[in-house]
């Protein structure tokens, strides 16, 4: 069992949660973090950091999120670990209460000049 990214954490990557994993479970990409199941220990003080909550226990994901769980196993392997917060996007404030933004998740690996 792990704990899951969703889509709330699109166009945001708030970096929060970051700070207080003991793991170092989580990986940065340009627009959204998403957590090694393999290095998260289940723990769950990431949970209450997240801003947008955005951060669910794999069992407890929506149904309407769920697609997210392979979308952290899959792009965990690609994106580089993030140990400490660095400044959320720039327009993440915006993006903070919209819904249904999956299509604008950016799965390219980041790039190495800007990795958070």
């Amino acid at each position: 069992m792990t704990h899951v990214v969703t889509e709330a954490c699109i166009r945001c990557r708030y970096t929060d949660c970051v700070d207080v994993c003991p793991t170092d479970a989580f990986r940065g990409g340009r627009n959204m973090l998403v957590i090694h199941p393999d290095d998260c220990i289940d723990c769950a003080v990431c949970v209450p950091e997240c801003p947008v909550d955005a951060i669910f226990f794999d069992a407890d994901v929506p149904s309407t999120q769920r697609r997210f769980i392979p979308i952290n196993a899959e792009l965990s392997e690609d994106w580089p670990v993030i140990t400490r917060s660095v400044a959320a996007l720039p327009d993440a404030d915006d993006w903070a209460t919209v819904g249904d933004k999956a299509g604008e998740l950016d799965r390219r690996a980041p790039d190495p000049k800007t990795t958070p």
